[in-house]
């Protein structure tokens, strides 16, 4: 039975609302409250969970992002002789300005599709993900992530293949994400066995 204390608690979690700025959202797709997504993209069917951070990415179709996860971001000045922002032009959370350097660096991100990534992964700006990876809880992904690999770790590395280079590459042309409902329908019986779905499809 649930308790009134946690259908209170979520309650409280839910109300808290999202943050979604310059973005483009699928009507399919969810941000859960506590969440900030900026600049960003998102497929059909794909979602991230609580207190997520997306900032300049482009996350594609039937995703799975955890709670608590950082994709993209900006970059401090490192080549600089400071990296504090009040030598820099644009706004930030000081007020002091000593001088007002004009520095920008915010690469986009790329989410392919079919990702699932771990509750409290850390994506650097800049990185591709390829479509079918996945992506530890935990993980602090600097490099790209091939598609269809597993990857996890501190920095993330590679833990296997999801599926054998046939199968992989089969996936990678047979692109599901991309057919209509009624076709998804009639072919989902099939997803618990790849094999099977793509000799169907005539690819193996």
């Amino acid at each position: 039975m649930i308790s009134l204390g946690y259908l209170y608690t979520k309650a409280l979690k839910k109300l808290r609302g999202t943050a979604i700025s310059g973005s483009s959202i699928h009507e399919s797709s969810k941000v859960e409250s506590g969440s900030a997504v900026i600049d960003s993209t998102f497929g059909r069917h794909s979602f991230c969970g609580y207190d997520c951070t997306i900032v300049a990415c482009d996350v594609g179709a039937f995703c799975s992002i955890a709670s608590g996860v950082v994709i993209g971001g900006a970059r401090h000045p490192i080549e600089y002789a400071s990296t504090s922002p009040v030598f820099l032009s644009h706004k930030d959370s000081v007020k002091k300005k000593y001088s007002r350097h004009v520095y920008s660096w915010l690469p986009r991100t790329r989410v392919g599709n079919d990702v699932w990534i771990g509750e409290r992964a850390l994506i650097k700006a800049g990185v591709a993900i390829g479509d079918g990876a996945v992506v530890g809880m935990g993980s602090v992904v600097t490099k790209d992530v091939p598609p269809y690999t597993i990857v996890a770790g501190n920095p993330a590395r590679t833990i296997r293949a999801r599926f054998s280079p046939e199968v992989s590459e089969a996936m990678l042309r047979l692109q599901w994400w991309n057919l209509p409902d009624d076709e998804l329908t009639a072919i989902a019986p099939m997803f618990t066995d790849p094999e099977s779905l793509l000799k169907g499809k005539g690819l193996l």
